[in-house]
């Protein structure tokens, strides 16, 4: 999402598309052999999924903190069974999808959220929030979740499993279970090119750098409490989503060049950061992944009718030219579109349910080549 909030906590802000994250965790799973894609090697199960990063994977952690990025109002959630939760879709959100693929269970729940069972830790939640980047800045810009929040509360997790399993246990459920991280659109949309934070000290090829540096300490970390199977989701296109068309595509409303061509930096360096990574960190078990979904998401956007879409230059929310997050609200309702399979984006900045669902078997696909 691209908006603002004045805050004065620790967070982050949306980053985008990260449904792709099939394929991502078929190969970590599955790249040294031919075996379905839902079985760890040893014909092991998956005990558990945890997830870090924005509003692609966020199912809720921001409902009660104070910020604009919200989504626990309707028209959000106005497909999903439990109505609005906090999920920046009109449905599932990719970590679902992924969850249910896996076997692992139908949702993957909010850490934050307050009705938690413990059946539901053990199978593992999200922790992502919504706003969020690898920057610092992107989440105190936005009052939500930063990264190393994120990883504070993963810390509480393991102390609340080891306490109620024991300590073998909880390091099965940790050490066999998939990591998804999947960040880093809202440094682009929202603190490179919405404020001059970074821009006068940073060019993008070094703020390409600066973001990379951060999602590597990330990782490590991740990597230092326990976590072996881990895939980093790469950006979109950013500058394509209706709303950075609205504010940076001109009078045509044009995607936005000048964030793609970041986000393309940036997934080169991430993807760099990937490789370096699996030189140093080699303990048995340890499986790391870049998965680049830029070009998979712009060829949905740009071959609609070949996916069963009609419209990619607005999302279904209000006018679709803008609206996410707090400004797609129940007053949206009356303009909002009536069949949103129609649409790739549901809002102005997040893809529909059916955008993420096809967009996973495709990438899915590519990896089995």
């Amino acid at each position: 999402m691209m908006f603002l909030s004045q805050s004065q906590a620790p967070s982050s802000f949306p980053s985008f598309y990260r449904t792709i994250i099939f394929s991502l965790f078929v190969v970590l799973y599955c790249q040294e052999n031919n075996e379905a894609a839902l079985v760890l090697p040893n014909n092991e199960t998956i005990p558990a999924i945890f997830v870090f990063g924005d509003s692609i994977v966020d199912p809720g952690n921001n409902n009660n903190l104070k910020t604009i990025a919200k989504s626990n109002f309707l028209p959000y959630g106005r497909d999903f069974k439990a109505g609005p939760t906090g999920r920046f879709s009109n449905g599932k959100v990719p970590s679902d999808i992924l969850a249910k693929e896996f076997g692992i269970k139908e949702l993957v729940p909010a850490y934050l959220d307050p009705n938690l069972k413990l059946q539901d830790l053990l199978t593992g939640v999200s922790f992502a929030s919504g706003a969020a980047g690898y920057d610092p800045i992107t989440a105190q810009l936005a009052n939500v979740l930063s990264m190393s929040d994120q990883l504070e509360l993963f810390k509480e997790y393991i102390t609340k499993i080891r306490s109620a399993v024991g300590e073998e246990k909880a390091a099965t459920i940790i050490s066999k279970g998939i990591y998804i991280v999947c960040c880093g659109s809202n440094d682009v949309s929202n603190t490179y090119f919405r404020t001059p934070i970074r821009r006068t000290h940073y060019d993008i090829n070094s703020y390409s750098d600066f973001t990379a540096s951060y999602a590597s300490k990330f990782l490590q970390e991740l990597y230092g409490i326990g976590a072996r199977r881990i895939g980093l989701v790469g950006l979109p296109p950013i500058g394509c989503v209706p709303s950075q068309r609205t504010m940076g595509g001109g009078k045509n409303r044009d995607c936005y060049d000048d964030e793609n061509q970041l986000a393309s930096l940036c997934n080169a360096k991430l993807s760099s950061v990937i490789d370096h990574l699996k030189t140093v960190l080699t303990f048995p078990g340890t499986k790391l992944i870049f998965l680049d979904i830029y070009y998979p998401l712009l060829s949905l956007i740009q071959n609609p009718a070949k996916f069963g879409f009609e419209v990619t230059m607005k999302g279904c929310c209000g006018t679709g030219l803008i609206e996410a997050s707090i400004f797609c609200n129940p007053l949206s309702i009356p303009q909002t579109c009536k069949d949103v399979s129609k649409y790739v984006f549901w809002d102005g900045y997040h893809p529909s349910e059916k955008a993420y669902e096809i967009l996973t078997p495709i990438i899915v696909e590519g990896f089995r080549i």
